[in-house]
């Protein structure tokens, strides 16, 4: 067990290890090693909620290091400075905050109703594929407006760039190494920046910066001023590619409990029963009216988060949960085992979309939820995510029984980089009565 104050070790443990035993590692440590345990030098793992949450919150002690997947391209003005990144996220966040997403609930809601409008009936149907387009379409909106079209294209370029990039792998190459997976990333990256360009360009030239989140970037705020353009530019590529990607995988396993719990689909279906029948007339009275749709998305994202495990390092020597974090180590957060902790939810392993509800129905929160991160480094992004899936889930469980194929159901695995998804999904929908 090592000394008094060093988390106990996981024996066999490996952080190259991917795939699906690097989730079940996880999962061993924290039934057998405690809140806090040592996966191999240098690599500490916090499974239990307590300090999962303590480690997003301390971001001082256990930063964030910045996303290799979409890093800013070389600028002659050189790194962006802090005034800028304190700029660009107030902006986008003017654009994502939960108030922001319900007033534009109402451009959401027709594109879910089109994927539920198109699901082939009575045929077992690949269905991942199809909802990460109709999530892409609604994220690139959400960003660019009527700007969209243009951008869809080299949002799907982007995602495919990403999946490339983090690919499952035994060996991480050194972040300087021109690898054929990051010279496509990059040669992704510049074609959606440059076709971005002549969008920001033609925006401030015309005055008509539009009410989209790119439009809240490109207005002045009292504080800072002009945002330069390159700081929206570098800032874009991977906040297009969130808006759909993470929501995507979670919306797989959201269906498949749709199939596997049909009296939660149709206490679902019996509470979309009330949205409007034209789509474009929802408004945030309607989105309110689907607590327990909501409930259920946010049990589904309890049980399988689709970011399972969120990475932070340690620059100096800390402490966590009374052990000793030695200085330049790495620290990974785990929301799929905190999600699991007993001493945050009774009966964790099982499926209750009751627990987010109080006893008059209304949301209520239950223990530490990690789906989305917390503190300062949080997803931007939570607020669209929940209203895509929420929306989404309705009204696909209004139109539809959904049921999975005899036969071997979908495994679960790292498919992305920290990523927790469906592998194989197939489902059918028959018309609901």
């Amino acid at each position: 067990m090592g000394r008094s104050d060093e988390p106990p070790r996981l024996p066999g443990g490996s952080y190259a290890t991917w795939s699906r035993d690097r989730l079940e590692a996880a999962r061993r440590g924290a039934e057998e090693c405690g809140d806090v345990w040592q996966l191999e030098s240098g690599i500490y793992v916090a499974a239990a909620a307590a300090p999962c949450e303590e480690v997003l919150h301390r971001a001082r002690d256990f930063p964030k290091a910045p996303s290799p997947l979409f890093p800013p391209l070389k600028r002659s003005s050189g790194a962006p400075a802090p005034e800028e990144r304190a700029h660009a996220h107030a902006a986008r966040m003017h654009g994502l905050r939960a108030q922001a997403v319900a007033d534009r609930i109402g451009e959401i809601a027709p594109r879910t109703a089109r994927f539920a409008d198109q699901w082939p009936t009575g045929q077992d149907v690949e269905i991942l594929p199809p909802v990460r387009h109709a999530l892409a379409e609604i994220g690139v909106h959400y960003l660019f407006s009527e700007d969209a079209p243009a951008l869809q294209p080299h949002a799907a370029q982007l995602f495919l760039a990403r999946e490339v990039l983090v690919r499952p792998s035994r060996w991480l190459p050194p972040r300087w190494m021109p690898t054929p997976a990051r010279r496509f990333r990059t040669r992704q990256q510049v074609a959606f920046t440059d076709a971005l360009r002549a969008v920001v360009r033609r925006r401030r030239s015309s005055g008509r910066l539009g009410d989209d989140l790119l439009g809240q970037m490109l207005r002045p705020s009292p504080r800072y001023g002009l945002l330069p353009e390159e700081a929206v530019l570098d800032t874009l590529p991977g906040i297009t590619v969130a808006t759909f990607e993470t929501p995507s995988r979670a919306a797989g396993w959201i269906l498949l409990h749709l199939a596997r719990h049909p009296r939660a689909a149709a206490r679902v279906a019996a509470e979309a029963a009330a949205l409007p029948v034209d789509p474009a007339t929802t408004t945030r009275t309607h989105l309110r009216g689907l607590p327990y749709t909501e409930a259920l998305v946010s049990e589904v994202l309890r049980l399988y988060p689709p970011s399972w495990l969120l990475t932070r390092s340690a620059p100096r020597q800390t402490r966590l949960a009374g052990y000793t974090i030695d200085a330049g180590s790495t620290v990974l957060v785990c929301p799929y085992t905190a999600h699991r902790d007993a001493r945050e939810y009774a009966e964790p392993d099982r499926f209750l979309p009751e627990r987010w509800l109080d006893d008059t129905g209304s949301p209520a929160k239950p223990g530490v939820f990690l789906a989305f991160g917390t503190g300062p480094h949080g997803c931007e992004g939570a607020a669209l995510a929940m209203a895509m899936l929420t929306v989404l889930t309705a009204q696909t469980a209004r139109r539809y029984h959904l049921s999975e194929p005899p036969g071997q159901g979908p495994g679960y695995q790292v498919t992305t980089l920290e990523g927790l998804a469906t592998v194989g999904l197939r489902l059918r929908a028959t018309v609901r009565d």
